[in-house]
Order: C-alpha cells, then sequence, then structure tokens
C-alpha cells in the first residue's frame, strides 16, 4: 500500500494546433504589362520596399514624360496670366481657368508617375518568399485575383490551439473558488511538439484567445507566440502544445495500478481503513501525471491505498501490512499479507 500525501501540482493540457505565419502578403500587379525580370531568390528573406519584379515601364514612362510637357506648359502659362491678371490685361476667369488646367496637369503627372513606380513591383512586407508563380515575359494585368508570389513573417510565428468551452469553463470556475491558483512565473508558459515527437527548443507565451465559441466544434481558439529564428517552425505545420494552466496546490495522486473500474466504468479503490479492514471506495479521476491519476474526489491525504496483492484481497478482509524488499527498477512499497482466511 502508499499512505497519501498532499501535493502542488501543476495542471497542464496538450492541445493540437497548427502554425500560421505572424503576417502574410499576397504580391499582386496593380498595373498591366509584360514581367521583364524578376530581382529575387525564391525561399531567401527580403526586405519591405526591395524590388521583386520590373513590369516593362516603357508605356507608362512616355505617360510620365508627356505628363510632365503637359504639366509644364500649363504651370507657365498659369504663371504668365497672374503677372496679367494684376494688370487687368486679362479676365480674372481665363486666369481662374489656367490655374485649374495647371492643377489638372498636376494632377495627371503624380498618376503617371504612379503608375510608372508601380511598373517596379516591391515588397510590401519583410519576410521569407515563397516562390514565384511566373517567369519573365508573362503578362500580368491590374486586379488580377491570382496573386505572383508570397511573403511570410515567421519570426516570431503564431500557433492557434482549439481548446473545448467545457474546459475553460471549469478551469475559470475553480480558479474563482479558490481550488486552483493561477500559475505564477508561468502563466501562459506553451512547450510545443514537433510533428517528428521531437520537443521544440523555444518556449512560447499564450497571447490570445477568442471571444466567441464555435457553434460547430464547440471550441475556442487559443494563439500562441513562439520564436522561430532558425525557421524551424513552417506554416500549416500539425503540432501540439502543452499549456500550463494552473497549480492545484493540494493534489492528491494515487498511483495508476491502484486504481480499478467497475461494469459502470466507474473508478474505485481498496483502502485499508481502522482496524487494518479493507474497504472499496468510489473515487473520482483527474488527469494522468507520469503513471499517477490525479484525484478529484473520493481520497484525502492520510488514506492507505492497496497498490498491490489486488487479486487476494476483498472488501471487508483484515489484513496485516509489512515491509517489501524493494526491488531495483521501482521504488520500495509496502506488500499486504492476509490475516482473515474467509478474505482468500
Amino acid at each position: 500500500m502508499v499512505t497519501l500525501e498532499s501535493s502542488p501540482v501543476t495542471l497542464s493540457t496538450t492541445l493540437p494546433g497548427r502554425t500560421v505565419a505572424i503576417k502574410t502578403a499576397e504580391v499582386r500587379p496593380q498595373v498591366e504589362g509584360i514581367i521583364q525580370e524578376r530581382f529575387f531568390t525564391q525561399g531567401a528573406e527580403v526586405k519591405a520596399g526591395q524590388a521583386l519584379y520590373q513590369i516593362d515601364p516603357a508605356t507608362y514612362r512616355a505617360a510620365f514624360n508627356k505628363a510632365q510637357a503637359s504639366y509644364n506648359s500649363a504651370s507657365a502659362t498659369a504663371r504668365r496670366y497672374e503677372a496679367l491678371v494684376k494688370s487687368n490685361a486679362i479676365s480674372r476667369q481665363v486666369y481662374d481657368d489656367a490655374v485649374s488646367t495647371a492643377e489638372q496637369a498636376k494632377a495627371d503627372l503624380d498618376s503617371s508617375k504612379v503608375n510608372l513606380e508601380y511598373a517596379n513591383i516591391k515588397a510590401p512586407i519583410s519576410g521569407v518568399i515563397g516562390r514565384s508563380l511566373v517567369t519573365e515575359g508573362a503578362l500580368v494585368t491590374s486586379g488580377q485575383s491570382s496573386y505572383l508570389t508570397t511573403i511570410s513573417q515567421l519570426d516570431p510565428i503564431y500557433v492557434d490551439l482549439s481548446e473545448s468551452s467545457r474546459e475553460l469553463l471549469k478551469l475559470r470556475r475553480d480558479l474563482q473558488q479558490g481550488r486552483l491558483e493561477a500559475v505564477n512565473d508561468h502563466q501562459a508558459a506553451v512547450t510545443l511538439l514537433l510533428e517528428d515527437g521531437t520537443v521544440y527548443s523555444h518556449e512560447g507565451k499564450l497571447g490570445f484567445s477568442e471571444v466567441t465559441v464555435d457553434n460547430g466544434t464547440g471550441s475556442v481558439t487559443l494563439r500562441a507566440t513562439f520564436p522561430n529564428p532558425d525557421r524551424a517552425l513552417l506554416p500549416g505545420m500539425f503540432v501540439h502544445a502543452k499549456l500550463q494552466k494552473a497549480v492545484q496546490e493540494n493534489a492528491i495522486l494515487v498511483p495508476q495500478e491502484a486504481i480499478q473500474h467497475d461494469n459502470k466504468g466507474d473508478a474505485w479503490v481498496y483502502v485499508v481503513a481502522e482496524q487494518n479492514k479493507v474497504e472499496r471506495r468510489t473515487v473520482e479521476l483527474g488527469d494522468m501525471m507520469q503513471g499517477n491519476w490525479l484525484v478529484a474526489k473520493g481520497l484525502s491525504a492520510g488514506d492507505q491505498v492497496v497498490v498491490e496483492g489486488l487479486q487476494m484481497i476483498n472488501a471487508g478482509a483484515t489484513v496485516a501490512v509489512t515491509e517489501q524488499t524493494p526491488r531495483a527498477e521501482k521504488e520500495p512499497k509496502a506488500a499486504l499479507s492476509m490475516t482473515d482466511p474467509s478474505a482468500r
């Protein structure tokens, strides 16, 4: 048997999740033309504002030069008319029309300048650029649905997890009623298990929780943020996250081998009560923790639970507890010897 003791236990849960880039940009053209050149290496780091593609700028440069000439002419006319209107050589209406024409020419010049700059497609954000979906010589158009490439910011990276709303409600209730205390040093600490079974080397932090419950699954999305300096985590990877939720100060842990189940699936244990009599006690189990069950109800500190010789005893039997010689691979445990022949 073992004598139960209470001790603080950090409760945690393992949740499935997917990695999500912290920022993603789909690069699309804003003007029409033929791709002349690609300036980036696929899969490399790019900086915001870095040139990615060059669209043939000939048409847009010609339009810019024409708009520049029109603006120069209109602005010169407006300047000449300004002196003439002061001496009443021309009407105010003629001068106002000249000024308006100059302003329209300036707007046309700005528009043509923007189109000329758009012919040089630049990175909207910094990050890792994906493969190019177009090659030199391809015709692209403004407003097309297909993108040219994507850029993703991967450091840090998000991991979106799903937790049932029922479990979240239970945790909040236990915290409010004082049965659990929030974790202090690692209140939002999250560790990650990768697809190949290895533990990710960096610890994450819980940073976001949805305010609504998904109608289809009844779950709430939790978002954790992880450092990703080596780009070991890529968007779309399936992972498991271990979230430390709270600390139960007076937790009771029972060895797995002491737990038995009846035909209804209810858990129970043999407990050595007064006068060394064995009684059967129904228990309510929580989580499994390193080979021990966390007991929510039915046992308390000081109870003596039978862990060996379960096949030789029945409820009501009187037993004598003797020490067992410990085996090398296990911690020392006490054995049971029968003193009541009727219990054999």
